[in-house]
C-alpha cells in the first residue's frame, strides 16, 4: 500500500508497485530483452496512473497497516 505513507511514497517507491504490478499481469519473473521496452513502457504507464490516483484519493483516516518493501530494515 502507497496511500496514506509519510512521508508519502516516493518515486521509486511507486515505480517499485507499478513494475510488481506489470510483472505479475505478463506472467513474467525476469525481463528479456525481447520484451524489455514493451515492460517498461507499461511500468511508467502504471507508475503515472498510480501517482495520479493517490493525488486524486482523499487522505487515509488510518495510516497503512504494512510498511512497503523499501522502507523495511534489512
Amino acid at each position: 500500500m502507497l496511500r496514506g505513507l509519510e512521508p508519502p511514497a516516493t518515486d521509486e517507491e511507486t515505480i517499485a508497485a507499478a513494475r510488481q504490478y506489470v510483472r505479475k499481469v505478463a506472467g513474467l519473473t525476469t525481463i528479456s530483452d525481447a520484451n524489455r521496452d514493451a515492460v517498461e513502457r507499461a511500468v511508467a504507464q502504471v507508475a503515472e496512473a498510480t501517482r495520479s490516483l493517490l493525488v486524486e484519493l482523499p487522505p487515509r483516516r488510518q495510516p497503512p497497516t504494512t510498511v512497503p518493501p523499501n522502507r523495511r530494515r534489512g
